[in-house]
């Protein structure tokens, strides 16, 4: 047990869905995502110190004025913007909800998870660091917090993504997908319906020598290859930690999606949005933290759930999602649970939702939110909306964050290197157990 908790403190995932709605989703190994740049590295280099331990907080006053700190890495205005709903809704509370910008959350909660003099009171961040946290103790389970009433509009794969081991630690904010994201002054036609007809639109359509293309993905991502190993029945890694890179399905869907790789340029993070973002690229396979390049650019976009294509077998491209959610550190829950239980109630309603949505682009975890008219009618949010129906919550369990190198060194020994899959399977497959088997 104690050598799992020490991996854990070197091996959370660096990835975690979503960053934020104006930055990249964290997740895979290339140019890490606070700050768009490519799907994250997800092990950790080195070890930080032990948490340190504290004695037990003082309870919380009846009428007592409270300051609720939490911590983030997301776009500051957006998380002001969020405060501001929060604070104005509890003015009368005398309850203070306080956003301060990290630049390692998991690093950090890893240190001070159970220091109440220097931690935070609670974190936003996304779901997929979930597991580790959780075995590490530090979390109150929401459930001990606030109602399944006052949650009842929240989509059921948002809280999905925010239990592990049968237990809601996390409250659900809001999520994101990968999309297809297109440039209507460039796109010829009609979208395709199905993945081989986007084939074919692609072949016709990109000159690799002249350098412009139809479609440009970070093809060796396993975030954004998610889509197609899902859809073909395949797997990162399953539920109860088995890693699934030699899988048939997951094969399959890796050999699929290189004749894709082919006509997508080097897959890179800074590649592919250059060119899209430059006019030499006609769509992308992207998510919201794209939209400010994009809007600077010039871009008239056009957006299409991932969800609307079919593959050969039938079945949908079906992306990961993830979910940034709300986390409460055991000793504010001790201390400050009236507070924080006030706020988790405005968090999960639907005005900060819809105050997210229109300020930001990020799609609602609260499904009321959905019904206001702006909300509505942006087309990206629809889009992520749809994709929630279908889409799999990245894995949450802690065996998950030494799964990304081996998956992503698995689509370069394809895509980059054209190695056998077979073969790259097999050697990446015995890569993900042995870091499995070294965290026990």
């Amino acid at each position: 047990m104690k050598k799992i908790l020490c991996y854990l403190l070197t091996g959370i995932m660096a990835a975690g869905v979503l960053a934020g709605c104006g930055q990249k989703a964290q997740t895979g190994t290339e140019n890490t995502a606070p700050e768009e740049k490519e799907a994250v590295q997800t092990e950790a280099s080195s070890q930080p110190e032990a948490p340190v331990q504290q004695e037990a907080p003082v309870q919380q006053e009846p009428g007592e004025a409270v300051t609720l700190t939490a911590w983030h890495d997301n776009d500051e205005a957006m998380m002001n913007a969020l405060a501001d709903v929060v604070n104005e809704a509890l003015a009368g509370e005398n309850i203070t909800l306080k956003f301060e910008k990290k630049s390692d959350v998991t690093g950090q909660i890893k240190l001070y998870g159970t220091d109440a003099e220097n931690g935070p009171d609670m974190y936003l961040f996304a779901h997929d660091s979930l597991g580790s946290f959780a075995e590490m103790g530090i979390l109150e389970p929401v459930g001990n917090l606030i109602s399944a009433q006052k949650e009842a509009d929240l989509l059921p794969m948002t809280i999905e993504a925010a239990t592990y081991k049968g237990e809601q630690y996390l409250m659900p904010v809001y999520y994101e997908t990968v999309l297809f994201m297109y440039n209507k002054a460039l796109w010829e036609g009609e979208i395709p319906s199905t993945t081989e007809e986007l084939y074919d639109y692609m072949t016709a359509h990109t000159d690799t020598a002249a350098g412009t293309y139809a479609l440009v993905n970070q093809h060796s991502n396993t975030y954004n290859v998610a889509p197609f190993i899902n859809g073909f029945g395949g797997y990162v890694i399953d539920k109860d930690g088995n890693p699934g890179l030699d899988a048939q399905a997951t094969k399959d869907a890796i050999l699929y999606n290189e004749k894709f790789s082919r006509l997508q340029a080097d897959g890179d993070y800074n590649t592919v949005t250059a060119l899209f973002n430059e006019g030499k690229a006609a769509a992308i396979i992207g998510g919201p933290w794209l939209v400010s390049g994009i809007k600077e650019a010039g871009i008239d976009l056009g957006v299409k759930a991932l969800t609307d294509f079919t593959l050969p077998n039938g079945n949908s491209l079906i992306p990961y999602s993830g979910v940034q959610c709300i986390g409460v550190l055991k000793y504010a829950a001790e201390a400050k649970k009236e507070a924080v239980t006030k706020v988790l109630e405005v968090l999960a309603g639907e005005e900060a939702g819809i105050t997210l949505a229109k300020g930001f682009n990020c799609a609602p975890a609260n499904s009321k939110a959905y019904d206001d008219k702006e909300v509505a009618s942006n087309e990206m949010i629809l889009a992520m909306k749809q994709s929630a129906e279908k889409a799999i919550p990245m894995p949450n369990i802690p065996e998950m964050s030494v799964m990304w190198g081996p998956a992503e060194s698995l689509l370069a020994a394809v895509n980059k290197s054209g190695e056998d899959v077979d073969t790259a399977a097999e050697k990446y497959q015995k890569e993900a157990l042995t870091a499995i088997q070294d965290m026990k």
